[in-house]
């Protein structure tokens, strides 16, 4: 509703009281504080306007105003319980003040952030003392609660330039690029032509910008314009760890996409040391590994992600087929042993066998090292010949052990001799 109703006698000092009450009920504190001013000056004895602004000054942490407003009272009115009480709050809070400026001149933000908890429950509408509490936070590396005081605190000045200017700082810092966005055009709309959020608009707007269209690339599948993007944000800024960590991130992923496996292993394990605890580079890299066929380490990535997120339902889907992958490729494929396609016939299989067993018989070797090999590779050869060139025992390539050992097979030739 308008205020025009209170705007009559200029003489009358409940005018303004009444208007600063309506001020009050609207939550709006600083203006309250002229009307009760006024209200007080017309009537100097009037007690209840006095003892409204000594507790508005209190819970901005003006103590001196508010002692001085609370003893008023207390002069005219010894026995006043309320004004008695808040004086007690005003002397509190001035020692706790200064206590707190003390351990932060001295350089022990924890204790300095203790102390301001009392005071800022004793003096809400303190911007100075949110300010200091969020500068202590920044110190002890904790940027998000300093966030949390900082934004009540660009309320609680007319022309808080300098904290929506820092709110957009820390938002960059931790890669919120949008609330930065937000917060230094704040700053602009107190004053455009203020040169340091200036700069930083320009600063985010263009990263932000780079950022967006990335992700849009990414979304239409054009994977290379993507990882060309990411690479103009990692230029534009390259000190801040959390933009190059999420450039190679998403450069990982698209990689994938693009089939280029090998590359994406080196990008994916670059990105994994910078950022060891994210699942994504962990999926990314372990579908990098199952196109270069390499099942062992594509099963390790996803259980080492499951580690971080064990109800991911992708990471568990992911797992399983690694692990299926796995377990089908130590099965043996006699085809691939014997090097023969596999509609091969059984002559082919076995002119294919003979080139092989002479190639390979321990015999040809000089080292025991080599001969154990030469022994391993040859009873694969040698099984592979008995399965493909037997119908009846086909079943057993199903299972992929071996038929023989190399004392079975010697044994085999010793009979037939």
């Amino acid at each position: 509703r308008s205020l025009s109703h209170w705007e009559g006698d200029s003489k009358n000092y409940l005018t303004y009281y009444k208007r600063a009450a309506v001020f009050l009920a609207m939550g709006k504190s600083k203006s309250a504080l002229p009307d009760l001013s006024q209200a007080i000056q017309l009537k100097p004895d009037f007690l209840a306007a006095r003892l409204q602004r000594a507790n508005i000054l209190l819970k901005q942490g003006s103590t001196q105003e508010a002692r001085e407003d609370f003893q008023a009272v207390l002069k005219r009115s010894p026995n006043h319980e309320e004004a008695h009480d808040q004086l007690r709050k005003a002397e509190e809070l001035e020692l706790l003040q200064e206590e707190a400026h003390e351990a932060h001149h001295r350089g022990d933000y924890s204790t300095t952030v203790q102390v301001l908890e009392k005071v800022i429950e004793l003096s809400p509408w303190d911007p100075e003392s949110r300010e200091l509490r969020a500068e202590c936070y920044i110190r002890l590396g904790d940027p998000r609660k300093a966030i949390m005081d900082l934004t009540p605190a660009t309320r609680l000045r007319a022309d808080n330039r300098a904290a929506f200017l820092k709110l957009s700082q820390l938002h960059y810092s931790l890669g919120d690029h949008h609330d930065s966005l937000n917060q230094v055009r704040e700053c602009l709309k107190l004053d455009q032509d203020d040169k340091e959020c200036f700069a930083h608009y320009k600063q985010v707007k263009k990263l932000s910008k780079q950022l967006d269209s990335a992700e849009e690339l990414i979304s239409e599948q054009r994977y290379q314009e993507a990882i060309e993007k990411y690479e103009s944000v990692m230029r534009t800024e390259p000190n801040v760890a959390f933009y190059t960590n999420k450039a190679k991130e998403r450069i990982c992923f698209c990689l994938v996409k693009m089939k280029s496996a090998k590359e994406a292993v080196d990008i994916c394990s670059e990105a994994h040391q910078r950022d060891p605890q994210n699942i994504h580079i962990l999926q990314d890299r372990a579908e990098a590994y199952i196109l270069l066929q390499e099942y062992e380490k594509a099963v390790e990535d996803y259980q080492e992600a499951r580690e971080f997120d064990q109800d991911n339902q992708e990471i568990r889907e992911g797992l399983d087929r690694a692990q299926k992958l796995l377990k089908q490729s130590h099965k043996r494929d006699y085809y691939k042993i014997l090097g023969v396609s596999r509609s091969a016939n059984k002559q082919e299989i076995i002119k294919a066998y003979r080139k092989l067993a002479q190639q390979w018989h321990p015999d040809n070797f000089q080292s025991e090292a080599d001969k154990k090999e030469a022994e391993k590779k040859f009873i694969d050869i040698a099984s592979a010949k008995e399965v493909l060139t037997d119908p009846g025992r086909k079943i057993a390539e199903a299972g992929g052990r071996p038929i023989l050992t190399w004392h079975r097979f010697v044994e085999s030739r010793k009979c037939r001799c």
